[in-house]
């Protein structure tokens, strides 16, 4: 038996988990995303798997399997106010205002945005909170439902981050979950390397599940998923660059044609090439909100050295000469050549949940 036939002897694939431990799909996956079920990085990007050992933990259990699944229970407005004996509509300003997070979100045919919570939860806010289930509403809160606060959004991937950090312990995977909570543009301010930004995309994690297909309510969704908030975004972005900071120390990102393998000395590993470590800009005490604007042909020809004050220079690139040229392509062709011999080498370096 080869050393692949028996890591998959000892785990499980994931839906062959949910049969044993008697879940259905959408409750499995809750389950790991809450970290109730613990599961182990699949060889070659796959799917993560669950290994027997934690199914064994968790059958054995004395309210197995009725706790299990009351414990990934996920209720809607409706059910949730039915469960503390309010309105749907008080629940609702409580859930708008931060004290139930939700759990998942999907858009009914009206384009709706429908928030779902764990019942638990639910039961657990109604134990610690009774007054604020009956009466009149604190002023604060009044004065934050008059402003159209709502706090469900982002409760709602603070969880998710949290979920994806737990997923994977590859500095540049974690950057990358990091990133998903901004928008392009944000990622650009706070990444100013190319190769960079790119290598975070490919380990870009997939979407919530159940995202819609349709551009309009894609739309919609990829919005909910990204930080709106000012106070969020500065916060992400600060997670952003500490993260790339731990990531960039532990392995630089890969450039155009490290592939292969090498045994140098001072070689990165699975690359073929020497590690190009290229020193940082020095952090300086502020920085421009938006960047300075593009040079003109005629400056940039008239001093090709010069740089704006206060920002990094850029690094340097391969000289365009054919000779430069050539080596680049055929770098490039190493590559592909390479990316072809290797199993599975198109697919995902990260394994998500």
């Amino acid at each position: 038996m080869t050393v692949d036939e028996r890591a998959r002897t000892v785990t499980v694939a994931p839906g062959r988990a949910a049969q044993e431990l008697e879940l259905g799909r959408d409750e499995f996956r809750l389950a790991v995303q809450l970290g109730l079920v613990r599961t182990v990085p699949a060889r070659e990007g796959g799917r993560r798997r669950v290994e027997r050992g934690e199914l064994d933990r968790l059958r054995a259990a004395p309210d197995f399997p009725a706790g299990l699944r009351d414990r990934v229970r996920a209720v809607g407005t409706a059910e949730a106010a039915a469960l503390l004996g309010i309105t749907p509509e008080r629940f609702t300003r409580l859930a708008r205002t931060g004290h139930v997070s939700p759990v998942r979100f999907s858009l009914n045919r009206y384009r709706a945005v429908v928030w779902t919570y764990l019942a638990e939860e639910v039961a657990e806010f109604g134990l610690a909170c009774p007054a604020l289930l009956t009466g009149r509403l604190p002023g604060e809160m009044r004065e934050r439902l008059a402003a159209h606060q709502d706090l469900r959004p982002r409760n709602w991937r603070a969880r998710r981050l949290g979920a994806l950090l737990r997923a994977t312990d590859d500095p540049w995977a974690q950057a990358a979950a990091m990133a998903s909570m901004l928008d392009p543009v944000q990622v650009a301010e706070v990444v100013d390397d190319p190769y960079e930004r790119a290598h975070l995309d490919r380990l870009r994690p997939p979407g919530p599940p159940g995202m819609p297909v349709q551009a309009p309510g894609r739309d919609i969704a990829e919005r909910l998923t990204r930080a709106d908030d000012p106070d969020e975004i500065l916060w992400h972005r600060l997670s952003l660059a500490l993260a790339l900071d731990e990531a960039r120390t532990a392995q630089p990102a890969p450039y155009p044609g490290d592939a292969g393998r090498s045994d140098e000395p001072g070689a990165r590993p699975g690359t073929g090439l020497p590690v190009r470590m290229r020193p940082r800009p020095a952090a300086t005490a502020a920085r421009p909100a938006l960047p300075p604007p593009l040079a003109s042909p005629t400056a940039s020809a008239s001093a090709p050295g010069s740089a704006a004050a206060g920002w990094p220079t850029a690094p340097d690139r391969p000289p365009s000469r054919p000779a430069a040229r050539a080596r680049l392509l055929d770098r490039l062709r190493r590559r592909r050549a390479a990316d072809r011999g290797r199993v599975g080498g198109g697919r995902r370096p990260a394994s998500w949940p």
